[in-house]
């Protein structure tokens, strides 16, 4: 009598993209929300910042880079977190691959507005970002009886990357990115700044140390987590694969302290 054994499918991992390393903020949170699930971190490197590209030749490489992806890793559920990205290229995505589930990141605009008790609301972002139609809408749509102040800091991403990697930034140069979202008027002064860059949560600390008076600075990585739980199936008795975690850059070719960095966060690159 011949026997056949079941192999057991492992769960498809979740891959999070970013255009650099800002995104491991989103993915340390979607780790605990989904401790069963393996991921793949994918970083931009190669294309990073996207402050500078233009708006067609970007979107062109995102959905390139994004064929490529899902026939390589073949994830669950991609979860694009980098407001620049998504608030451009997200319902490109969704149209181009439209049997894959995108979760994005946009500016937490909605929540600032429902907790703010000044009125007063700043948007830190990307340039990118901030010229975005898709944020205007979102302003629009759920903050009009806010006074919101959108900052575009062009330098800001790279300095977090930097400041990731264990390098020195002067504090003089992030309260120059930082300085203009502090608006005092009339008695009331701003008291939320969403961070609209998964970078700048890894510097909220450095930000609220050199901040002109305490703010609520809005980190949007949980709530990006939960809606990303909601959206992966719960697999019952799944255990995470263990090394499985792969990080992968675009250029093919770290430095040792983003090498370094990967490790501490369990990635093999």
């Amino acid at each position: 009598m011949v026997t056949t054994a079941t192999k057991t499918l492992e769960p498809k991992p979740v891959l999070v993209f970013d255009s650099g390393i800002g995104g491991l903020t989103v993915l340390r949170e979607a780790r605990v929300l989904m401790p069963e699930r393996s991921f793949v971190y994918v970083a931009d490197d190669a294309g990073f910042p996207y402050g500078g590209w233009e708006e067609d030749a970007l979107r062109a490489h995102i959905l390139d880079l994004f064929a490529r992806l899902l026939e390589e890793h073949d994830p669950e559920i991609c979860i694009i977190a980098c407001n620049t990205a998504f608030t451009l290229v997200g319902s490109d995505l969704r149209a181009a691959f439209p049997e894959m589930t995108f979760v994005g990141t946009v500016p937490a605009i909605k929540p600032a507005a429902e907790r703010t008790r000044s009125g007063l609301v700043s948007v830190l972002a990307t340039p990118g970002t901030v010229k975005r139609a898709y944020t205007r809408d979102l302003i629009q749509s759920f903050a009009t009886q806010c006074h919101v102040r959108l900052v575009g800091s062009q330098n800001l991403a790279r300095m977090a990357e930097a400041y990731i990697r264990g390098e020195a930034v002067a504090d003089g140069d992030v309260l120059s990115e930082i300085e203009p979202c502090f608006l005092d008027s009339d008695g009331r002064k701003t008291d939320i700044v969403v961070l609209a860059c998964t970078h700048y949560p890894f510097m909220a600390n450095v930000f609220r140390r050199l901040a002109p008076w305490p703010v609520d600075w809005l980190d949007p990585a949980e709530a990006i987590a939960r809606q990303a739980r909601r959206k992966v199936p719960l697999i019952d008795n799944a255990e995470h694969p263990d090394g499985f975690d792969l990080a992968v850059f675009t250029s093919g070719n770290p430095d040792f302290s983003t090498r370094r960095l990967m490790q501490g966060f369990g990635l093999r690159v």
